[in-house]
């Protein structure tokens, strides 16, 4: 079955919701006017059960099928908040607030589920309930954790919960999935590497901080090349560089470094963690220098269970006719992956075609996208909480 016919009907409407939250980009639990716009359209398509303020200012609606014989409930969800980068699309509908940008399509997904919410309050041709949640902060804020600890999972009884994600490069409206690992663990690590400042001209009066972090970022990179399998993912990447002085000399006193690794199994991840706190003390320490490490543990691997991800791929079969169902891992890091620690189910990409990729100042979510990626929520009530004939 292609793209339901009544999200050909509504693309428009649903296209205008997407370029109205593009223009008015929120970051992280900052999300007031979005939830507000969300929990307007889903009144007006006459939704009673919604609950705001979840997870500080997520969203949780609920749509009762027309039977309600098995107790099944489906848990769908799309995150709201945008990116703090300036806009360089030239769009007629760009971001009205500077420095804030939907450079990560969270826009298309917001509208996509009110979308599907749309559709399915219209028909409710399932058996059981589906819920609805538009999430706050997944740009770093942890906003899926913060839902998981009100009580997402326990108070509105989820068996089974599904996400889903724009993948620019994929062609528009295709969909990709594995089983297993599908993105990654992010951690962060901030340094601080002091030695003994002085004059640029007698260095050996000095302790030169400089050298011992370059040393360290050479030594990070053997994390990956021969500290871990090669076949196991990881990437350990030094992205902040900077000393206590903008002297062209003297040489400083202290430098500062952070970064952030990325890894795909939980045995690797505790791993690297060790020997990344050890590479960095010892190389200091060589180098006359004492290094004070802050190592911070993220967002934890985006799992998809082997049965819900073969759930998603069957939907996504229906709508598309087609389904990557073994894509390659992402290294990125989805917050998702707390509901998914606590919730059998599964997270899928949908295709945004060509174009700038997400977290760029001139990435645009595709709106052809959006029959697709609703069909495919719609589809995952029905497809998974079927009418008893």
């Amino acid at each position: 079955m292609p793209i339901k016919n009544r999200f050909a009907e509504t693309h428009a409407e649903i296209t205008g919701w997407r370029r109205h939250l593009h223009m008015h980009p929120e970051l992280g639990f900052d999300v007031y006017n979005t939830a507000e716009f969300v929990e307007d359209r889903l009144r007006e398509f006459g939704i009673t059960d919604i609950t705001t303020g979840v997870g500080q200012t997520g969203v949780v609606a609920v749509i009762k099928g027309r039977t309600n014989a098995r107790g099944r409930v489906i848990g769908l969800r799309a995150d709201m908040d945008a990116l703090p980068i300036h806009e360089a699309t030239g769009l007629e509908y760009a971001s009205t607030v500077s420095g804030k940008i939907h450079a990560c399509g969270h826009d298309g997904h917001t509208a996509m589920l009110l979308g599907a919410a749309q559709y399915l309050a219209e028909t409710r041709n399932f058996d059981g309930t589906a819920v609805l949640i538009f999430q706050p902060a997944e740009e770093g804020g942890g906003g899926g954790l913060e839902m998981c600890r009100d009580g997402l999972m326990h108070r509105w009884g989820i068996q089974e919960i599904y996400g889903m994600h724009n993948m620019p490069g994929l062609p528009v409206g295709e969909f990709a999935i594995r089983s297993g690992a599908l993105m990654a663990a992010a951690d962060e690590f901030s340094l601080k590497i002091t030695g003994r400042g002085g004059h640029a001209a007698a260095p050996h009066e000095a302790i030169d901080p400089n050298i011992a972090a370059a040393h360290i970022i050479l030594a990070l990179q053997s994390v990956a090349s021969r500290v871990v399998d090669p076949l196991g993912n990881v990437v350990v990447s030094v992205c902040g560089l900077h000393s206590d002085t903008e002297s062209h000399n003297v040489i400083p006193q202290v430098v500062r470094m952070r970064g952030t690794v990325r890894t795909l199994d939980s045995e690797v991840r505790d791993m690297v963690e060790v020997k990344v706190k050890k590479l960095v003390s010892m190389t200091a320490q060589a180098h006359d220098c004492v290094a004070e490490i802050i190592y911070e543990r993220g967002y934890p691997v985006t799992v998809n269970a082997e049965q819900n991800t073969g759930y998603a791929a069957k939907a996504a079969l229906a709508v598309a006719g087609s389904v990557d169902t073994d894509t390659p891992p992402i290294m990125a890091a989805e917050d998702f992956s707390y509901m998914l620690k606590e919730c059998p189910g599964a997270y899928i990409m949908v295709g945004n075609g060509d174009g700038a990729t997400v977290h760029h100042p001139e990435y645009n979510f595709d709106d052809d996208a959006i029959p697709a990626g609703c069909s495919w929520y719609a589809e995952m009530v029905e497809s998974r909480m079927p009418l008893l004939i």
